[in-house]
Formats: C-alpha cells, structure tokens, sequence
C-alpha cells in the first residue's frame, strides 16, 4: 500500500517535487515502515489506521525530520523511525480533531469519524499514541523522547484552549498566538528539533552544536506558524475546491482564527457586530459577507503579512546551519508554502 509519493500532488517541474526527490530514498523506507507499525490484531484498528494515513497532504513533518537530520550530517536509519513516529502523533491528533469539531471532510475526503463513528476514531487514535511511544523507546534517546513527550502534552494543551475560546470573541491575538502555537506549530518544531537531536547525539566531536539544534528548532517553530496563518488566510482567499474540506466550518464552530480576531479590532462597528453574531449563531451561511468584510477592512492583508513574517523568521534561523542542499531544501520548503498566499 503506498502511504507515500514522491512529490504528492506537485508535478515533476515543482520545487516540492524537487525537495521530495533530494529524500526519495528515504520516504521509501517511511513508506514501508508505516504499514509494518500500523499492523493490529484489532482489524478495525488497521483500516481507519491505513485511510487516515493515506488520505493524502504532503507529509511535512516526517520532511522536516529527514532535512532537519541531515542538513547536520546524521547517518543511519533512525531517522526513518522519528519520521514514522511524527507521523503516527500527527495522524493521531487529526482523528481526535475531527470528532472534537464534528468534521467530515479532510483533504477531500469522508473523515473517519464520519464513516466509523467517534468512538472508533477516537480509539484508534490513541491507538496510534501508544504505537508512536514504542517507537520512542527503540530510538533509545532520552533527548528526542522528551521532546516528544512534552510535545504531545502541549498539543493537547492546545487543543483543550481552543476548546475554550469557542464562540469568545473578545479573543486576543496573543491568545490566538498561544493556541496554534500549541496546537499547530509545536509538531512542526518538534520535528526538526529532534532530528537535530539526533544528528547531535550521533556527533562526537563539534560538529554539531547547540546553536545549530537551537536554529533547527526554532525553524520549525517558524515555519508551523506561518503553515496555520497560511491556512487562516486560504480560509477566506483561498480555492475551496483544491483545499478539500469545507468552507466556513471554523465559523460554524464558533472558532475565531486572526482575520476575524483582526477584524473585531478594525472593522467598523457594524461589521464587528455582524461577525459576533454569525459566531454566536455557530452558522457559516454568512461566510460571504464575513469574507468580504475580512478583506474590506484590511484583516486578510494583516493575516498574509503575519504569515510572511513567520516564513522569513524561519528562514533567517537557516544561517546558523551548513550551507548544503539539505538546508537550501529547507529555505526552498517554505518559500513553497509562502507561495500559496499567491
């Protein structure tokens, strides 16, 4: 079963493509690891396992391991278990998401809970959890193991403050800050750090230092954020159809993202008082008007930009790492993202 491609859903010509072929070699191997770590006694465990992990995106995460790993010289294959084991939790969080927000759709298709039901989806996820955490301890690196741990707890911090913010429309954009940096951001630094980790362990000299894990870490930092104002932004500029899920959905959970925190802070009075209204009425039969009014009032703008920023932070931790192909790689993966504000 192929959980992986090459370069998903780019053309040979793209820089994606061109970033997916420098690791080819080893998201094969990621590719014939899943499959192996997702086998259950339990079929039902192995079925929303497999469709959840192969319902397409571009793999990200398990990308930035490989690059992170590499661009400071590791060699050796664990790197191909971090990769696995970022995915697992990153799987994980979705299904657990989609039964939080009631969704049905992801990336074009049914969501597991929508064909299963929560319990199942919910079960599997945890499933998954616990799967990632075995692979965590054949790694054997109490560095990368912590890392992971708190990460995993901070994410699900994450999940429970924007759970709590529901329907708050006095929400700052600090708040909003804390929110996807835990709940979206965290996974992406996550794993660059610990393939720094372990390029850093593997080290027994000074080749790798501290500042070049640090710089690491601190791009996938970056690059998560900009990666969820990205998507913010796409929610009210983008092409409904090629992103795959369903528009207004945040809305008609009552989630505030920046361009409508942004929004409540600039817009004339009247427009502020319809955008709380469409929240508290938890409807996106509104969507069009909030659209136009996220763009009238200068919030859509306000919201690329903040993603700009965080890509280029992003790109500013690069100098701190050897100039190799791996690392142009990294500069080349997130000018590819800031491209879909285009």
């Amino acid at each position: 079963m192929q959980l992986f491609a090459s370069a998903p859903h780019d053309n040979a010509a793209s820089p994606l493509a061109a970033i997916y072929a420098l690791v080819a070699e080893e998201f094969n191997e990621v590719n014939s690891l899943i499959p192996q770590r997702l086998t259950s006694d339990v079929a039902m465990v192995e079925e929303i396992g497999h469709y959840i992990v192969a319902s397409g995106g571009k793999r990200l995460r398990p990308m930035l391991v490989l690059l992170g790993s590499q661009v400071l010289g590791f060699q050796g294959n664990d790197h191909i278990k971090l990769a696995a084991i970022i995915e697992f939790l990153h799987t994980a969080t979705l299904l657990h998401d989609d039964v939080v927000d009631k969704s049905t759709l992801r990336r074009g298709r049914a969501t597991a809970n929508d064909k299963w039901g929560n319990a199942p989806s919910v079960l599997v996820g945890d499933f998954l959890y616990s799967r990632a955490f075995q692979l965590m301890v054949e790694l054997a690196s109490l560095d990368v193991m912590g890392v992971l741990a708190s990460a995993t707890n901070t994410i699900a911090e994450g999940e429970v403050m924007q759970l709590a913010n529901i329907g708050n429309c006095a929400m700052s954009e600090d708040d909003y800050r804390d929110v996807i940096r835990c709940k979206t951001a965290l996974l992406f630094e996550a794993a660059s750090h610990t393939g720094a980790l372990l390029a850093a362990e593997q080290s027994s000299g000074p080749a790798v230092d501290a500042k070049a894990v640090g710089a690491l870490q601190n791009y996938g930092m970056h690059f998560g954020m900009a990666y969820q104002l990205i998507d913010d932004w796409l929610d009210y500029a983008g092409d409904p159809e090629l992103m795959g899920k369903n528009v207004g959905d945040d809305l008609a959970e009552g989630k505030l993202t920046l361009p409508l925190i942004q929004a409540l802070k600039v817009a004339p009075a009247g427009d502020q008082a319809f955008i709380r209204d469409a929240i508290n009425a938890r409807s996106c039969d509104s969507i069009a008007r909030i659209s136009d009014i996220v763009t009238r009032c200068g919030a859509l703008d306000y919201t690329r930009a903040s993603a700009v920023t965080e890509g280029k932070q992003a790109i500013a931790q690069l100098d701190d790492l050897p100039a190799n192909s791996y690392c142009d790689a990294l500069r080349a993966l997130t000018d590819h993202s800031l491209s879909r504000l285009n």
